[in-house]
């Protein structure tokens, strides 16, 4: 008989020992590892039956989790490995067969330097109230950009912060702040239920792990305008697509308030990538939003296509643009030019710049 709990122990260990970001276990292949970007399958490892497939999977859940993914055909869920490290976790179905992946989320919470982030992102932790948005494409380390914020913000800072996961990710430990962590499904029924649920709470900050409906961002809006810093993610590939996936997600009687609200209460959105390093490993080029007078006018007037003609020319207030920060790390000798043109959303542009 196979021991499922050992199997998985053992490939979660080759994960670690790699230094990889995510496992990948699908029927009918070996399972694969993520390392610096590229997927690599262990070539030690026997090709996956169904059978172990699915039983490695369900090892890594509960009763209740088993039940949701076998009704449901898939479940975002999180795993403590024996090594001291978390996972997070989707096991789904494809083709009638299961399959699964996990990423690997690092205990320490490294902070924004060690990150190679830009410092500004620093004086948005120390707001008081707004709305900021950290952007990107699945896997481009959004989650630990909003984790190094809120360490930082539970280091310098006596405030009440909320997270609001699907699953808890990173875990948080008190120290100026209190930090409590609600887990959709099974601390809270929904995102919304625990973002109304916040304002009786006396929350100072609050992070949201994704805004997936229009009800979950008007409220969260509507707390931005209330004395909270709320921070949360989406997945969009730039500012101005993002500020125009807010707007479209409401009906079109309720895009000019939205409109309004947006433009009062946002103060900046960083979107960013993870562009394989030289020397080994990733590191970030990214993009900054700082919502002044100007970007609060585009948005209230839907001229938000406007809005990347501002962040390129807004660089003495601080506004990074993402051609600029690929080109930068290309003259440091930190990526390649390939990889500069293949991540950015302008190639035409940044030829121009390298």
């Amino acid at each position: 008989m196979v021991e499922f709990k050992k199997e998985i122990e053992a490939l979660v260990e080759i994960t670690l020992k790699e230094g990889a970001s995510d496992l990948h276990i699908t029927a009918g292949r070996k399972p694969s590892i993520r390392v610096s970007g590229e997927l690599i399958p262990l070539i030690s490892q026997p090709v996956l039956s169904e059978a172990d497939t699915k039983g490695l999977l369900l090892e890594l859940l509960n009763e209740e989790g088993k039940k949701e993914f076998l009704e449901n055909k898939d479940i975002d869920f999180a795993y403590d490995s024996p090594f001291g490290v978390r996972f997070r976790g989707n096991a789904f179905f494809q083709k009638g067969h299961v399959g699964g992946a996990l990423r690997v989320i690092p205990k320490k919470i490294r902070g924004v330097e060690e990150l190679n982030l830009p410092s500004v992102l620093t004086e948005f932790a120390f707001k008081e109230q707004g709305f900021f948005l950290v952007v990107g494409p699945v896997g481009q380390g959004k989650s630990t950009t909003l984790a190094a914020m809120i360490e930082l913000i539970n280091k310098e800072r006596a405030e009440h912060i909320l997270t609001i996961e699907d699953p808890i990710e990173y875990i948080f430990e008190s120290d100026k702040s209190i930090i409590d962590q609600r887990e959709v499904r099974f601390d809270t029924e929904s995102f919304q239920s625990a973002m109304k649920s916040m304002f009786r709470q006396d929350i100072n900050v609050a992070m949201i792990g994704e805004m997936r409906t229009s009800e979950t961002i008007s409220t969260a809006v509507t707390a931005a305008e209330t004395g909270h810093l709320i921070l949360s993610t989406l997945h969009t590939n730039n500012a101005a697509q993002t500020i125009d996936r807010i707007i479209d997600s409401f009906p079109g009687d309720q895009q000019g308030q939205i409109r309004v609200q947006l433009a009062s209460t946002l103060i900046g959105v960083f979107s960013q990538r993870l562009i394989p390093r030289i020397s080994g490993g990733l590191i970030p080029a990214y993009e900054l939003l700082i919502n002044n007078s100007a970007v609060a006018n585009l948005i209230r007037e839907g001229r938000t296509a406007e809005i990347n003609v501002v962040i390129e020319t807004g660089t003495e207030s601080g506004m990074i643009d993402l051609n600029h920060s690929l080109s930068d790390l290309v003259r440091r000798g930190e990526i390649t030019v390939e990889s500069a043109m293949k991540f950015s959303l302008n190639p035409h542009s940044l030829e121009r710049l390298i």
